[in-house]
């Protein structure tokens, strides 16, 4: 297109495909488990309380290739899947993962140490062992009783894994977990302790966990048997925790569960509800926490556990359906399904079908844009809209739409633009005008592409939050100043950048943008105080004009004058002191998709930030 004002930035192939570590391979399944799809990578921490500092950790299997568990397209032993998952953790915000683990030399052993290799390739990416009551089951010592072969595993455990610099720490501790060993077996914990050099911290499960025997904190689960979807226990395990504030409180979110396709299977189902499950999980902890009072850990129920359908590593289904269609020259969209499960909509563009450039993201709410609000030539197109779900659920694609679009003012396809843009909650490459070509050695035909990091956050009424704001050269240097600025800004929140311009020239160059928020006043509310004075003062005005109704006019005028003065003296006093407090008003959540442009001559492009004041 003339100006390359169409820049395509994706490909429908590539919103839509398996972006997950699950294998492509995996079908439905009849426990709720879904063939991999586009999952959301938007950040875990997200679905979180504002100002959250908690650590999320996913609970991982690493027993699946062998004959013993189900297939699903894959092995745990394989080195490129570990690197499939973890990069795919931490694509999703996951900062590390607690391993199954059934004790030494085995096959999940051989997983776990790939693990641990992959893990120490990510800085910041961390892994801890769960001891499983199996551990002891089926892989004790030859002779030795329970107590001697956890001692035995755990000095495994203290030699191989507690020296890499990945493994999972507490104030230097090294974290070790276990799962039923106690209801298994009777373990003096003293004895396990004494015979380890490194004192690791040993984190117990439920609220019997807080108060076990040498607890540095207890851990919650899934429990599928409940009515309420485990609510009632989430909210026991927390209040559990509040009363123990030396001990670590590890919270638990989960899809669901059902192991009816599991081979130890009792037929305990917990629905999905389409998400819903999921997303009430955290809400239970948004409900009892804040920037305040954290939680400190999370652990997500489960990463993979297929055969007991809490794996969220193939997506959650949402069970959401989107449908685009053009009016005039708005595209417009409408949802089949709970759109509490939707984190941000984006629209696309397209010359031939395949090959998109995304235009903006808009917030939960929004059914339309303007196409003609876009440097977009008049022509034939194809469009579509993307439902980006909440944290590892599944993106819903619509099917395109047809449209041809006719802007006044705006130039056909192939008779040259005015100039390019977009908006892309990813950085979305604008497009360069078809003019000079701008100074300097930049090219005729250079763009720019704008991306904002992080691309969504909450921000508390009264504060401030930063953002890094980069925008980098494409296919060449762009030795222009760029002006950044913010369009669609709400009356209650600004935006100022540190600088205000930048100039890429070969590389990516960054700037500081810093979101101020405004806290709402009430105009008309007011101490009741103020309203008695003016009023009794105002009452004994007419009263005291009917009282000396027969004095002379020129005293009567004075002493008026006196009542006035007097009521305006004290209205001034009380609007400068505490009786006159303006009162704050209270403010719902309100979430606004703020554009950040970047403007050189003819050349522009942008990036939408979703922006939820609270």
């Amino acid at each position: 297109m003339a100006g390359n004002s169409v820049v395509p930035t994706t490909t429908l192939a590539a919103q839509t495909a398996n972006n997950t570590s699950a294998a492509s391979s995996f079908p439905n399944q009849s426990n709720g488990n879904s063939a991999p799809g586009n999952a959301s990578k938007v950040d875990v921490h997200s679905l979180l309380y504002p100002g959250a500092t908690t650590k999320v950790y996913a609970h991982l299997m690493l027993w699946f290739g062998g004959t013993n568990h189900m297939n699903i397209g894959y092995n745990s032993t394989d080195p490129a899947q570990v690197h499939r998952q973890i990069t795919d953790m931490i694509s999703r915000g996951i900062d590390g993962v607690v391993i199954d683990w059934y004790g030494p030399n085995n096959s999940t052993d051989q997983a776990t140490k790939l693990v641990m290799a992959e893990a120490e390739k990510h800085p910041g990416f961390s892994f801890a062992i769960m001891v499983d009551q199996g551990a002891i089951k089926w892989n004790s010592c030859s002779g030795c009783s329970p107590q001697a072969a956890l001692i035995n595993q755990l000095q495994y455990v203290e030699q191989t894994y507690f020296p890499s610099p990945a493994y999972m720490r507490l104030q230097g501790r090294p974290i070790v977990t276990n799962f039923n060993v106690d209801l298994g077996y009777a373990i003096n914990w003293s004895q396990v302790t004494a015979a380890l050099s490194s004192q690791p911290l040993f984190w117990f499960q439920n609220n019997s966990g807080f108060t076990h025997p040498l607890s540095g904190g207890s851990y919650s689960w899934v429990m599928p048997t409940t009515t309420d979807y485990g609510i009632g226990y989430l909210g026991s395990f927390y209040n559990a925790g509040f009363s123990q504030p030396n001990a670590e409180t590890v919270g638990a979110t989960y899809k669901g569960f059902n192991d009816t396709l599991a081979s130890w299977g009792s037929n305990r189902i917990m629905g999905q509800q389409c998400g819903q499950t999921w997303l009430q999980t955290f809400s239970e902890i948004n409900k009892l926490y804040n920037s305040g009072r954290q939680l400190p850990t999370l652990q997500l129920v489960t990463w993979n556990d297929y055969e007991e359908a809490t794996e969220i590593e193939t997506g959650i289904n949402n069970c959401l359906t989107v449908s685009a269609s053009v009016s005039g020259n708005s595209l417009a969209w409408s949802i089949k399904g709970n759109e509490n499960t939707v984190h941000h909509y984006v629209a696309y563009v397209s010359i031939d079908g395949k090959n998109l450039m995304q235009l903006r993201n808009a917030v939960p709410g929004t059914r339309s844009l303007n196409l003609c609000s876009y440097s977009i030539p008049n022509g034939s197109y194809t469009g579509f809209v993307q439902a980006v779900g909440k944290p590892s659920m599944r993106n819903q694609m619509s099917g395109p739409v047809k449209f041809n679009l006719n802007c006044a003012g705006t130039t056909t396809a192939g008779g040259g633009t005015s100039g390019g843009g977009g908006s892309s909650g990813g950085g979305t490459t604008g497009g360069g005008g078809s003019g000079s070509g701008g100074t300097g050695s930049t090219p005729q035909n250079a763009t720019i592409s704008v991306a904002a990091n992080p691309s969504a956050m909450t921000i508390a009424a009264g504060t401030m939050a930063k953002i890094k704001v980069t925008v980098t050269p494409q296919a060449g240097s762009f030795n222009q100043a760029v002006a950044l600025t913010c369009s669609e800004l709400p009356n209650n929140l600004s935006c100022s950048f540190s600088p205000a311009s930048v100039t890429p020239g070969a590389g990516a160059v960054s700037s500081v943008l810093t979101f101020k928020t405004v806290v709402p006043v009430s105009a008309n509310r007011r101490e009741r105080r103020s309203f008695f004075f003016a009023t009794g003062l105002f009452s004994f005005g007419l009263f005291g004009i009917t009282f000396i109704g027969k004095a002379r006019r020129r005293e009567m005028l004075i002493g008026l004058g006196s009542v006035i003065l007097l009521g305006l003296l004290i209205g001034s006093v009380s609007c400068g002191g505490n009786s006159m407090k303006p009162v704050i008003a209270s403010s719902p959540m309100s979430t606004y998709a703020v554009t950040i442009n970047g403007a050189a001559g003819t050349v522009q492009a942008a990036t939408t930030v979703s922006v939820t004041v609270k």
